[in-house]
């Protein structure tokens, strides 16, 4: 066993996900009180950012854009199992669940972590460069994915409501998988430089570090596994304190798809902003509109499927306000896109209308 490998048996990295799963061994399908509730918040969150940690090693092995796609199909993964969880348990808002969990995923993206990496990237480096070639067939293929998934059942007449029949959905299932892997293979193959940072001569201490080991990966890779379970698992075990901390507070039981997306997206968040300060800003685009893409393209197939176990129908259409919300965000992100560098101005004008889509869902 190397060193690299015996440290990180003693990181708290190792230590997290092993608590996790204790945790949620003891807190599964018990009715908790208030002080387990907030043991199983701190495992949740611990387990969240040691996933992310854990997907970072894989990515710095395999490096970008790979890195980005370890990172957004980590996040996907997470956020299904949180759908899958609460939407099996029925009740209030369940058939709207995971389309306000995906188009808040969209919107946090979009808004949040590009506003966010813009802003602290502008701060610090006054103007900050990316590849628009890149950010701009990400950023379409996005556009595309929530058209076809999130806005036409609402317009569609095969179903009452706004909602795909089965024939439907399965079409946009697979056409959303399909496309989807287009996209990877076009970041991964023959136009991967499209979508690598433009800045290659900043200082990155990261990036010039060594990359871990073959073990070390593999470990990670396993705890990175671990993670995702304990994630899952403690958000089922959580999942009707958050529907009550949201009634409680008067808001719309749709905020619980708001609240989910800003717990599973919060540590994606901090490492696009971590690479916008060094820079890279071109990372964080790949990190925020691929977490848009892969919410989109591989949550609704998946949950399409689930949906026949449900006994809930699955509507997937979005209202006007959200419609209105979704092409503005899409008409501001491309102009931020297209010139291919940007300024703290644009970073503001994402996060004021990352700031209308909360106090939207919070008082629609």
């Amino acid at each position: 066993m190397d060193q690299r490998t015996r440290s990180l048996l003693h990181d708290w990295t190792f230590v997290v996900p092993l608590v996790g799963i204790a945790v949620l061994t003891l807190a599964w399908g018990r009715a908790l009180p208030w002080t387990a509730i907030l043991v199983v918040t701190l495992a949740l969150g611990g387990s969240v950012i040691a996933a992310v940690h854990h997907a970072e090693v894989v990515a710095h092995k395999v490096g970008e854009p790979y890195g980005s796609l370890v990172l957004a199909v980590a996040v996907t993964v997470i956020e299904v199992g949180l759908i899958v969880s609460l939407m099996s348990a029925g009740g209030e808002g369940a058939a709207v669940l995971a389309r306000d969990t995906v188009f808040s995923a969209v919107m946090l993206t979009l808004n949040g972590i590009v506003g966010l990496s813009l802003l602290m990237g502008a701060v610090k480096h006054d103007i900050v460069s990316f590849n628009a070639e890149g950010a701009g067939a990400a950023l379409a293929t996005v556009l595309t994915l929530a058209t076809l998934c999130l806005v036409l059942p609402t317009f569609t007449t095969a179903e009452p409501g706004p909602r795909y029949s089965g024939s439907q959905l399965a079409f946009a299932a697979v056409s959303s998988l399909v496309l989807y892997a287009v996209f990877v293979l076009t970041q991964t193959g023959r136009h991967r430089d499209f979508f690598l940072p433009v800045n290659t001569d900043t200082e990155d201490t990261e990036q010039h570090a060594d990359p871990p080991t073959a073990t070390a990966a593999w470990t990670s890779l396993a705890l990175l596994l671990v993670c995702l379970v304990a994630v899952v698992g403690l958000a089922k075990a959580e999942s009707p304190a958050i529907e009550a901390v949201v009634r409680s507070a008067g808001l719309p039981h749709s905020f619980v798809g708001v609240v989910i997306a800003m717990l599973v997206l919060a540590p994606e968040t901090l490492a696009a902003v971590q690479a916008a300060r060094r820079d890279r800003m071109q990372i964080s685009f790949n990190l925020g509109l691929g977490s848009a893409m892969a919410s989109i393209g591989l949550t609704i197939p998946v949950i399409g499927i689930a949906s026949t176990w449900f006994t809930e129908p699955l509507h997937l259409g979005l209202d006007s306000l959200q419609m209105a919300l979704l092409a503005i965000t899409g008409a501001v992100t491309m102009l931020t896109i297209v010139p291919g560098r940007a300024t703290r101005l644009q970073g503001g004008v994402h996060l004021a209308l990352l700031a209308a889509f909360v106090f939207l869902a919070a008082n629609p």
